[in-house]
Parts: C-alpha cells; sequence; structure tokens
C-alpha cells in the first residue's frame, strides 16, 4: 500500500478529524473531538491529547492511537505495512468492529 495515510486498520487518516485538527491547528475542531472521542470511549480526553500527524506517518499521535491501539500494536509487532497484509485480517476480533462497519476500510486494506 502506498499511500501511508491509510492507517494499520484501514481507515483514512486524510479523513481523521483528529488530523484534520492537527494540521490545520484548528482548536475548535480539537475541543469538538475530544467530547465526542470521551463520550464514545467512556474515558476523559482532553483538547489537548488531539494531536495526530497519522497512525503510519512518523510524527504525532493521540494517546490512544500511539500506545493503546491493540489493532496498531499488532501491526507493528508483526511488522505488517498494514492489516491488508495479515492472513487472519477478515477473522481478526480486534479489526473486526472497523472493517464490518465500515467498507471503506476494508476496500482500503484489500487493495
Amino acid at each position: 500500500m502506498d499511500n501511508k495515510y491509510i492507517a494499520y486498520c484501514g481507515l483514512d487518516c486524510e479523513k481523521c478529524e483528529a488530523r484534520l485538527a492537527t494540521i490545520n491547528d484548528d482548536n475548535n475542531l480539537r475541543i469538538k473531538v475530544a467530547k465526542e472521542w470521551s463520550k464514545l470511549n467512556g474515558i476523559l480526553i482532553t483538547p489537548e491529547m488531539i494531536n495526530c500527524d497519522g497512525c503510519r506517518i512518523d510524527g504525532r499521535k493521540t494517546p490512544y492511537c500511539e500506545s493503546l491501539c491493540e489493532i496498531r500494536k499488532c501491526a507493528l509487532n508483526k511488522k505488517l505495512n498494514t492489516c491488508g497484509d495479515c492472513i487472519n485480517v477478515l477473522s481478526c476480533n480486534k479489526i473486526s468492529m472497523i472493517i464490518n462497519n465500515n467498507k471503506e476500510a476494508l476496500n482500503n486494506l484489500q487493495k
């Protein structure tokens, strides 16, 4: 996969509001994302945590993406370009919620 903005899970980092807030230094968007992600994940996420250049790009990551994302940790451990390179991608419990609910992510991994 040539597009470094496709995350290990197949999501498109170029469309991610955390990355958009980072590259545009948009504090209002950081506040919005922090609020949404806090509610979605049931944990406190502050606007200061919303800084990310992309999952597979060197640079800043949100705390979740940097050290908590099981998908990213697995792909890095296996030295995969993306989860699309894994023979177990379609049966993987770690990624199933994403690829079963986001056809674009699955298509990105199958390219």
